[in-house]
């Protein structure tokens, strides 16, 4: 018999993602799984992001709009999941009656009997992948200890927890078995790994042990925290040749105030310095952090003070984001007093001198020859990215070549042009 199709929709991050190819893996027994399809299918689940007020935005138009294809008759059931329906349990089952059930975080189990089917523990390390085959994100933690003041992610995710070792070799070991090339490891915070199984951090352990995988290419390292940040992470990334020189550590400003109110642990001075011995130690590594403007109290002199710090640091990546004045947050208690279009145009001035940044560090790449992996082709050019991008997130390297490249293969490429984002090659 033809199984019926479960259409899993993600929204927001890569950990909500991840989450959604464990739940592809308990449902492939019974049903015809797709990601993010355009067609309908009889069941539909929505993962859901609900960290600032666009994301949330998204999230409600989305089911919404599957709401309506339910009236239609062309979805039969619709199961919403995730941090909004975390966040906001009691809210939406009254605000949006129509779907059929809504599920927190960390309720695998529960969605998996909802739709008629045993929950298997075992099944856990086999994802059913929502990314090409060659590269695969690994979750190596589940929430936050930090007390960031803008965020809600503790109160969504919960309290950190560290997967044991043993768990994430055991995936690598599979990913790799299956193709993948690049782990990318993905975390509220990896710097805070295995403290609380081990009673102390373990990130750099765990990076020599998954280097150890054969099969692996490239490992990746998003959501670095600042503060305390371990430096023997840095020496394994400078002595293991598999760990991209990259780089993800949200900064969020520069300012000592804010910094303070933000709850970040941190000063600008000591950022600095964690800067320099950063560059000291990884002289070629690319780094990526996001910044938050228009936070409370931030005056045009700390929003000045935080563009000089990115002209002075010239980060390979730039992320930015207004501040969204968030309930259950510490910050909800402080008057958001930067009106909205003051954010958006200070937001529109970081990117632009970050723009010219960006261009620049790509400029100085043409005629150097690097290592690129290849994600997809698209006519008569290849998609790639070197070891300074992450997919989704940043830049892209477009190839040209006199023959045939393979999908998920590394090629050599040698840079002739570069624009604020991609840059341009051809295949040797």
């Amino acid at each position: 018999m033809k199984k019926k199709r479960v259409n899993i929709i993600t929204l927001g991050c890569s950990k909500n993602l991840f989450d959604s190819e464990q739940l592809a893996a308990q449902l492939t027994r019974k049903y015809d799984v797709c990601h993010n399809a355009d067609e309908p299918a009889p069941i539909t689940v929505i993962n859901t992001c609900g960290f600032i007020h666009d994301a949330k935005q998204e999230s409600i138009d989305t089911i919404l709009a599957y709401v309506e294809a339910k009236k239609q008759g062309k979805i039969e059931k619709l199961i919403v999941t995730g941090c909004l329906s975390e966040r906001y349990a009691r809210e939406l089952p009254k605000e949006i009656p129509e779907v059929d059930a809504y599920f927190g975080n960390h309720h695998l189990a529960d969605e998996t009997r909802l739709l008629g089917l045993d929950f298997r523990p075992d099944l856990l390390l086999e994802r059913r992948l929502a990314t090409p085959q060659h590269y695969a994100y690994l979750k190596i933690s589940e929430g936050c200890d930090r007390s960031c003041s803008f965020c809600a992610i503790p109160a969504i995710r919960g309290a950190h927890r560290s997967r044991p070792m043993e768990d994430l070799e055991a995936e690598a070991r599979r990913l790799a078995g299956r193709g993948v090339k690049e782990l990318i490891l993905i975390a509220q915070d990896l710097t805070y790994y295995g403290l609380d199984l081990y009673g102390e951090r373990r990130l750099a352990e765990l990076l020599r042990r998954l280097a150890r995988v054969e099969g692996i290419r490239w490992i990746r390292l998003h959501y670095l925290y600042p503060t305390g940040f371990p430096e023997d992470v840095l020496e394994v990334m400078r002595d293991e040749p598999k760990i991209c020189r990259y780089l993800d550590m949200p900064l969020q400003h520069v300012d000592d105030e804010i910094l303070a109110s933000m709850r970040r642990g941190v000063s600008g001075e000591k950022t600095r310095a964690l800067m320099r011995r950063i560059k000291r130690i990884l002289p070629d590594a690319a780094m990526r952090t996001t910044f938050i403007v228009g936070y409370p109290g931030e005056t045009d002199e700390k929003f000045e003070k935080l563009l000089d710090f990115i002209r002075e640091m010239r980060f390979d990546r730039v992320g930015a984001f207004t501040y969204s004045h968030e309930e259950n947050t510490a910050a909800y208690k402080l008057t958001d007093n930067v009106p909205e279009p003051v954010k958006h145009e200070r937001l529109t001035r970081l990117m632009e001198v970050q723009r010219e940044i960006s261009l620049a560090n790509n400029r100085s790449k043409i005629g150097s020859t690097l290592p690129v992996l290849i994600d997809r082709r698209e006519g008569d050019i290849y998609i790639g990215r070197t070891q300074y991008d992450s997919p989704e997130v940043d830049g892209e390297v477009v190839v040209r070549s006199s023959g045939p490249l393979s999908v998920g293969k590394f090629v050599r490429v040698r840079i002739t042009g570069a624009t604020e984002y991609d840059l341009e090659g051809e295949a040797e």
